[in-house]
């Protein structure tokens, strides 16, 4: 699973946020982290943790100034991962999710999106979709836009003509 992840994580942060200067590199990150560091463990581990995504933020919080670009940053990545729990429905797996309040011991559940299968299919095309729709509503249609994006991580609303309206 990758487009689902970030195209549903970046869609969401887009629709509440609508902030210009927001770090979307550092929110595809979060979004992709708890998988990816998972995986190596065998099944949906600590990042598949609520209180994972919690520490993040506090971490994030304690380190960095109120009001820095810093700060602002890295509070992508907590909210990258708190949105991977949303989206990977990793709340069905109470053990886990709750861990280590619901005790210390982890389940042995493996990764949601390994578990889902085919179902995988549809939901990558969706996020699929998404990604090009953030995309093209937002000019990153060419080399030189893409280049830019990938350099600030940022979504500027600078919309591409063919689209139309967002």
């Amino acid at each position: 699973m990758f487009f689902w992840f970030v195209g549903t994580a970046c869609a969401t942060v887009w629709f509440v946020f609508r902030d210009d200067r927001f770090d979307y590199r550092v929110l595809v990150l979060g979004a992709l982290l708890p998988d990816l560091v998972d995986v190596a463990w065998g099944g949906a581990r600590m990042l598949h943790s609520v209180t994972a995504s919690t520490v993040v933020l506090a971490a994030v919080m304690f380190a960095t100034s109120r009001g820095t670009d810093t700060r602002r940053r890295w509070l992508a990545l907590p909210i990258g991962m708190f949105l991977h729990l949303v989206f990977d429905g990793a709340f069905a797996d109470a053990v886990t999710f709750w861990w280590p309040v619901s005790g210390l011991s982890l389940s042995d559940a493996p990764l949601p999106s390994i578990e889902r299968g085919l179902l995988n299919l549809p939901l990558e095309i969706v996020g699929l979709v998404l990604v090009v729709w953030l995309a093209r509503s937002h000019g990153i249609v060419g080399r030189s836009a893409m280049r830019e994006f990938v350099r600030s991580g940022r979504l500027v609303h600078r919309p591409d003509p063919r689209v139309g309206p967002c």
